[in-house]
């Protein structure tokens, strides 16, 4: 009969690639109720699924009661219809912007997450992904051993420190309400910890790869922080980031409570990433500057997936070359003014 699929911040970069990925498979008799309050996306990044019949958007938000109410109620009234029922938190207040403000992240990606988990375990729903950071690493982002893994001990900086541990703590909170849940019997889940993911589909430049882009193509040149003179990333197609929630959503013996990490180990520095970027867009000989700086940010992130490779078989798919062409077409095609 299929899966009904229940996503929180559908329009944002995960929610909407998901709803693309399940509704793909035209054989299948999969269902998705989906939600966003447009908090940091917009109806577009869905607008080509919302013909289909078997999608279901509404525009609300995970923290009005009555509105929450309401999706709990259509999932009642569906889910005899299907083999099973499938909840996805993706909604997050995950811009870089926000992680140095408590209150902005908190009502979200801690209450919020709670509160869809607890609607999950009442509607009996048989499955939870929730959609964790891997800021939850911290100071401790990276060895010489293959990358971090999920179960390292972690070194946060605390509010000695910085404010921006806040979003952090927040989301490795969320990983013990799952924790809880799974080892109570309750429902099969887990949490991921993406690491640095970008989309070709962004339409405003937050995230690292389409504000080099957007900076290139507005002003001829990009302004960086002091900290990219050192830091080095590896960077998550959206595409493979969505395809690691599927694989663990059809891998039961994996939904056991516990973290994966879902990243890719093509690291790079952020100026290489800048050059990478202007000759792409035919830029020779581009201008890169410095200002500005943020506290406690790692000067490396790179994970370790043998676990989500092990238990699922999950590896990633498109690599940076094909990722960064991607989006450069998509983000100037999107932004060109008339």
């Amino acid at each position: 009969m299929g899966t009904l699929y229940v996503i929180s911040g559908v329009t944002g970069m995960t929610g909407s690639e998901l709803v693309r990925q399940i509704l793909s498979d035209k054989s299948a008799n999969h269902h998705v109720i989906g939600f966003d309050n447009f908090y940091a996306s917009s109806i577009q990044t869905v607008q080509e699924c919302l013909d289909d019949e078997r999608f279901e958007f509404f525009e609300y938000d995970l923290n009005d009661t009555a509105q929450m109410t309401d999706i709990e109620s259509r999932v009642n009234a569906l889910k005899n219809s299907f083999d099973e029922t499938v909840y996805i938190n993706c909604a997050a207040v995950v811009h870089t912007e926000h992680f140095y403000h408590v209150y902005e992240t908190f009502e979200t990606n801690v209450t919020g997450m709670n509160a869809f988990l607890q609607q999950a375990l009442r509607t009996k729903a048989e499955k939870f992904i929730n959609c964790s950071t891997s800021e939850v690493y911290s100071m401790n982002s990276w060895n010489e051993n293959g990358g971090v893994r999920e179960d390292d001990y972690l070194t946060l900086s605390d509010a000695e420190h910085s404010q921006r541990t806040s979003y952090a703590v927040g989301k490795l909170l969320t990983e013990f309400f799952i924790k809880d849940a799974v080892d109570s019997g309750r429902i099969k889940g887990c949490s991921i910890r993406f690491a640095n993911v970008y989309s070709k589909n962004e339409r405003y430049p937050k995230h690292i790869i389409p504000f080099i882009i957007n900076s290139f193509k507005e002003n001829g040149k990009v302004v960086l922080l002091e900290n990219s003179r050192k830091n080095r990333r590896t960077f998550l197609n959206n595409f493979d980031s969505c395809s690691a929630v599927l694989a663990l959503v059809s891998t039961g013996s994996a939904l056991d409570g516990t973290v994966y990490n879902v990243a890719t180990d093509e690291e790079i520095t952020i100026i290489d990433l800048a050059k990478k970027c202007a000759a792409k867009m035919g830029i020779k000989d581009p201008v890169i500057e410095f200002s500005g700086y943020r506290e406690s940010d790692p000067e490396r992130r790179l994970l370790s997936t043998e676990k989500i490779r092990m238990r699922t078989g999950w590896s990633p798919a498109v690599d940076l070359d094909k990722g960064l062409d991607e989006c450069i077409e998509n983000y100037l095609a999107l932004t060109q003014k008339p």
